[in-house]
């Protein structure tokens, strides 16, 4: 076995952070994810830097702020010249595996022919795009078993797998995909728990991992992203999962009744008025559909949370544990009944920024430790990459994160005063940009379309949100002073590409 460590980075699709057990939830059952915080680290203040699947999705394999690696809003391929941290590892020696969702191109009918998609939901379902035309490497994965959409409405490699066990299901999938209007519903058909994409995943990491044990890889370590598409949205997992939690046990956000409110919030009063896109973003709910969907998601991510108990049980009677980093989290939030509301989009609050995160690193983090200093998601790539020796010089050029090692050997360790989080949002006719600041402290966003105005929280004293002090007089000072902060974060934030070429 390798001296150097694998790398386990297990990642999930809408879960928020207090949808744990170890975070204080005291609802959804999560024994697993609980243990692995026991044996690690958690985080209680990540952040992402996009509250959007593909942007964040693109820091986690860059080390750049959208507005660098330019994927600004779902819709938009990361370049495939870019230089990945999965492609630096590659070149050093890592075997490079993606076992799930990647969604670094898009799912969805493209806007001209030119367009190509390997991850495109119609490409699977039309046989355009299949196991043998798809490339190798892939932004540096150099084995990929793909899952492009969540929930029941799934193609990639999984409609392949799906195919040779299922052929009525898999036929009848090819026809659900061509509807998008079932990627943006809240539930969609059932499929047999053995059939479902959670199963995919546990099959072939599972599968993965053993080759890997047999040697398969020769000498090299290991860098795997295990990605489940669920808790995302159209959601319906397996019956056994979905009997664990009643509708009417769940409790309600505690700002639920903001809704009303918020229809005279200069920026949210109109998406609100008129929901865009399908209604599949931030729109406003009623009680029994939150308590629903909520029971769906409980069940989603414990089932997650049981697979994950078998791939981390394999690791440890393997051996593998022993120099294997595990890395847990999500690619961003969901509103869940928060203030009335569902699904993500643009908006000030918590619940589609803050995000889980637990690490695990052998010999480092310490058992069963809880660090409350701020983290971005755009710190991850490069505390991976020093933590694997990788040196600077050979890391993906002007990466922007803060290496958390001093955090994970130290969780009373502060190395941020402030998150910095992107947000453009181009679905359909909603095109909106908002930029918010995160401090211990406040959290205030600006939105471009509003000079003038926009929403301040104290994170301490109104944790559910529900006072925005950007008006309040006796806090004018703290506003001025938060608002300059937020535009020298983003004046730090910004590309540097092109290069200078000559010296004048």
């Amino acid at each position: 076995m390798s001296e150097k460590f694998n790398v386990l980075f297990i990642i999930t699709d809408a879960q928020r952070a207090d949808h744990m057990g170890c975070a204080g939830n005291p609802h959804v059952k999560t024994p697993n994810l609980d243990r692995l915080a026991k044996q690690g680290t958690r985080f209680t203040n990540y952040f992402c830097t996009n509250p959007i699947c593909m942007p964040n999705r693109a820091t986690l394999a860059t080390g750049l702020y959208p507005n660098v690696h330019g994927v600004r809003s779902n819709g938009i391929n990361l370049s495939e010249n870019i230089t990945t941290i999965i492609e630096v590892l590659r070149k050093k020696g890592w075997h490079t595996a993606a076992i799930g969702k990647i969604h670094h191109q898009y799912w969805l009918g493209r806007f001209k022919h030119k367009y190509h998609s390997y991850e495109g939901l119609d490409e699977w379902a039309d046989k355009k795009v299949t196991s043998k035309n798809f490339p190798s490497p892939y932004y540096g994965y150099e084995e990929v078993e793909l899952i492009s959409g969540n929930g029941t409405v799934c193609t990639g490699h999984y409609l392949e797998w799906l195919e040779e066990r299922a052929p009525n299901y898999a036929n009848k999938m090819r026809k659900t995909v061509k509807n998008y209007d079932n990627l943006f519903s809240l539930f969609c058909d059932e499929i047999p728990g053995e059939y479902y994409i959670t199963t995919y995943m546990k099959e072939r990491t599972l599968n993965f991992l053993e080759r890997h044990v047999k040697g398969e890889h020769g000498n090299k370590p290991f860098y795997l992203h295990c990605s489940f598409p669920d808790p995302h949205y159209p959601i319906y997992p397996p019956k056994e999962y979905r009997d664990m939690y009643k509708p009417e046990d769940i409790e309600l956000p505690s700002s639920f009744n903001d809704i009303e409110k918020l229809y005279n919030h200069e920026f949210l009063g109109p998406h609100l008025k008129k929901p865009p896109f399908k209604k599949a973003f931030l729109r406003e709910s009623t009680e029994e559909e939150v308590r629903k969907i909520t029971a769906l998601t409980y069940a989603a991510i414990s089932y997650v949370d049981a697979v994950m108990g078998q791939i981390l049980a394999f690791l440890d009677k393997s051996g593998l544990s022993e120099n294997t980093i595990v890395l847990f989290s999500s690619d961003h939030g969901d509103l869940m009944g928060d203030h009335g509301l569902l699904f993500k989009g643009p908006c000030p609050f918590n619940g589609v920024l803050q995000l889980p995160l637990i690490w695990k690193v052998p010999g480092l983090t310490k058992p069963g430790t809880v660090s409350d200093s701020l983290v971005s998601s755009i710190d991850i790539p490069k505390t991976i990459l020093n933590l694997l020796g990788i040196r600077e010089r050979h890391h993906p050029p002007d990466m922007q994160g803060v290496d958390i090692t001093p955090i994970l050997n130290n969780p009373e360790e502060k190395l941020r005063d402030c998150c910095f989080i992107e947000n453009d949002e181009e679905i359909g006719p909603l095109n909106s940009r908002l930029r918010h600041l995160i401090t211990e402290d406040y959290k205030l966003t600006v939105y471009e379309s509003l000079p003038g105005f926009g929403d301040i929280y104290d994170r301490k004293n109104d944790p559910h949100e529900l006072n925005n002090l950007w008006h309040d007089r006796n806090f004018r000072d703290k506003r001025f002073e938060l608002v300059d902060k937020l535009l020298h974060e983003n004046l730090k934030a910004q590309s540097r590409w092109p290069k200078r070429i000559a010296g004048t």
